[in-house]
């Protein structure tokens, strides 16, 4: 299990930076459902350093919360 979960965070990561460079470059983007399906299936890490270190999706509320909470299931999981 531990090397799923490092493999989806680091896809979560790369995805959050690719849908970022799409954004500046006014192309076609990742769905936020996508995004939010990486942290469902246990890349919330990925995705909140994603957000941090590409400042993408920042400002959106609901990608912090749900990131979060999805974060704290994971750990409940795997612990």
């Amino acid at each position: 299990m531990i090397w799923y979960l490092i493999g989806i965070n680091i896809v979560a990561f790369i995805i959050y930076g690719i849908d970022k460079y799409l954004a500046v470059k006014n192309k076609y983007r990742i769905s936020e459902y996508s995004l939010f399906i990486l942290s469902v299936f246990g890349g919330a890490i990925g995705a909140i350093l994603g957000m941090k270190v590409f400042h993408h999706k920042t400002r959106k509320l609901s990608f912090w919360i749900v990131n979060i909470i999805l974060l704290i299931i994971w750990v409940i999981i795997v612990i």
